[in-house]
Protein backbone atom coordinates (compact mmCIF):
# COMPACT_ATOMS: atom_id res chain seq x y z
CA UNK A 1 0.00 0.00 0.00
CA UNK A 2 0.86 3.42 -0.86
CA UNK A 3 1.68 4.90 2.67
CA UNK A 4 0.24 8.57 1.27
CA UNK A 5 -3.11 6.89 -0.44
CA UNK A 6 -2.90 5.22 3.36
CA UNK A 7 -3.45 8.96 4.91
CA UNK A 8 -5.78 9.99 2.32
CA UNK A 9 -8.33 7.25 2.84
CA UNK A 10 -7.51 6.92 6.34
CA UNK A 11 -8.61 10.21 6.40
CA UNK A 12 -11.73 9.75 4.68
CA UNK A 13 -12.93 6.96 6.55
CA UNK A 14 -12.56 8.40 10.02
CA UNK A 15 -14.23 11.79 9.09
CA UNK A 16 -17.31 9.57 7.60
CA UNK A 17 -17.37 6.72 10.17
CA UNK A 18 -17.52 10.13 13.22
CA UNK A 19 -19.79 12.04 11.05
CA UNK A 20 -22.14 8.94 11.16
CA UNK A 21 -21.40 8.18 14.08
CA UNK A 22 -22.49 11.82 15.54
CA UNK A 23 -25.56 11.74 13.67
CA UNK A 24 -26.26 8.23 14.65
CA UNK A 25 -26.68 6.97 11.22
CA UNK A 26 -24.58 4.21 12.01
CA UNK A 27 -22.06 3.62 15.12
CA UNK A 28 -21.10 0.38 13.91
CA UNK A 29 -21.08 0.09 9.57
CA UNK A 30 -20.41 -2.62 7.65
CA UNK A 31 -17.15 -2.32 4.67
CA UNK A 32 -20.35 -2.65 2.55
CA UNK A 33 -21.74 0.50 3.91
CA UNK A 34 -18.80 2.45 4.50
CA UNK A 35 -17.89 1.46 0.29
CA UNK A 36 -21.27 2.91 -0.71
CA UNK A 37 -20.60 5.81 1.45
CA UNK A 38 -17.56 6.44 0.11
CA UNK A 39 -18.36 5.43 -3.38
CA UNK A 40 -15.21 3.08 -3.03
CA UNK A 41 -14.81 -0.42 -3.98
CA UNK A 42 -15.82 -2.70 -0.88
CA UNK A 43 -13.14 -5.05 -1.80
CA UNK A 44 -10.66 -2.21 -2.10
CA UNK A 45 -11.60 -0.55 1.17
CA UNK A 46 -12.23 -3.96 2.79
CA UNK A 47 -7.89 -3.96 2.99
CA UNK A 48 -7.89 -0.56 4.07
CA UNK A 49 -10.37 -1.14 6.63
CA UNK A 50 -8.31 -3.93 8.19
CA UNK A 51 -5.29 -2.00 7.91
CA UNK A 52 -6.90 0.53 10.37
CA UNK A 53 -7.97 -2.21 13.05
CA UNK A 54 -4.24 -2.86 13.27
CA UNK A 55 -3.11 0.46 13.70
CA UNK A 56 -5.69 1.09 16.26
CA UNK A 57 -8.05 3.49 14.75
CA UNK A 58 -10.93 1.17 14.09
CA UNK A 59 -12.12 -1.84 16.22
CA UNK A 60 -13.99 -4.85 15.14
CA UNK A 61 -15.11 -8.26 16.34
CA UNK A 62 -15.35 -11.54 13.77
CA UNK A 63 -18.34 -10.43 11.81
CA UNK A 64 -19.07 -7.68 9.27
CA UNK A 65 -19.36 -4.50 11.75
CA UNK A 66 -16.41 -1.43 12.14
CA UNK A 67 -16.45 1.07 14.59
CA UNK A 68 -13.96 3.96 15.97
CA UNK A 69 -11.57 2.93 18.90
CA UNK A 70 -10.62 5.80 20.98
CA UNK A 71 -7.96 6.81 18.85
CA UNK A 72 -10.21 6.72 15.88
CA UNK A 73 -12.94 8.95 17.75
CA UNK A 74 -10.38 11.65 18.04
CA UNK A 75 -8.19 11.70 14.89
CA UNK A 76 -11.85 11.06 12.74
CA UNK A 77 -13.15 14.33 14.55
CA UNK A 78 -10.00 16.66 14.34
CA UNK A 79 -10.12 15.37 10.71
CA UNK A 80 -13.68 16.51 10.75
CA UNK A 81 -13.43 19.53 12.02
CA UNK A 82 -10.28 20.44 9.96
CA UNK A 83 -12.14 19.74 6.46
CA UNK A 84 -15.37 21.65 7.97
CA UNK A 85 -13.43 25.00 9.20
CA UNK A 86 -14.03 26.79 5.68
CA UNK A 87 -17.94 26.28 6.44
CA UNK A 88 -18.15 27.08 9.92
CA UNK A 89 -15.87 30.31 10.17
CA UNK A 90 -17.55 33.63 10.03
CA UNK A 91 -18.77 35.04 6.37
CA UNK A 92 -17.76 38.65 5.25
CA UNK A 93 -20.04 40.58 7.38
CA UNK A 94 -20.45 38.47 10.02
CA UNK A 95 -19.35 39.10 13.73
CA UNK A 96 -17.17 36.65 15.57
CA UNK A 97 -17.01 35.88 18.95
CA UNK A 98 -14.06 39.23 19.79
CA UNK A 99 -16.74 41.43 18.36
CA UNK A 100 -17.19 44.46 20.02
CA UNK A 101 -21.07 43.58 19.98
CA UNK A 102 -20.68 40.97 22.50
CA UNK A 103 -20.38 43.67 25.04
CA UNK A 104 -23.79 44.81 26.02
CA UNK A 105 -27.43 44.04 24.45
CA UNK A 106 -27.60 47.95 22.91
CA UNK A 107 -23.92 47.50 21.45
CA UNK A 108 -24.97 44.09 19.61
CA UNK A 109 -28.22 46.08 18.42
CA UNK A 110 -26.28 48.67 16.95
CA UNK A 111 -23.92 46.21 15.36
CA UNK A 112 -27.56 44.69 14.06
CA UNK A 113 -28.08 47.42 12.54
CA UNK A 114 -24.65 48.57 11.11
CA UNK A 115 -24.75 45.27 9.38
CA UNK A 116 -28.11 45.42 7.73
CA UNK A 117 -26.97 48.93 6.49
CA UNK A 118 -23.75 49.55 5.90
CA UNK A 119 -20.22 48.08 6.88
CA UNK A 120 -19.50 46.60 9.99
CA UNK A 121 -15.49 46.82 11.47
CA UNK A 122 -14.62 44.67 14.50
Amino acid sequence: MDELEVLRIRDEVLQAMYWMHSEQIATKPTAQELSRFLAVPEGVLAAYLDRFVIDGLLEREPGPCYWLSPDGMEVGKRTFADEMADLTRPTHGECDENCWCHDSPEAAAECLHERSGNSHSN
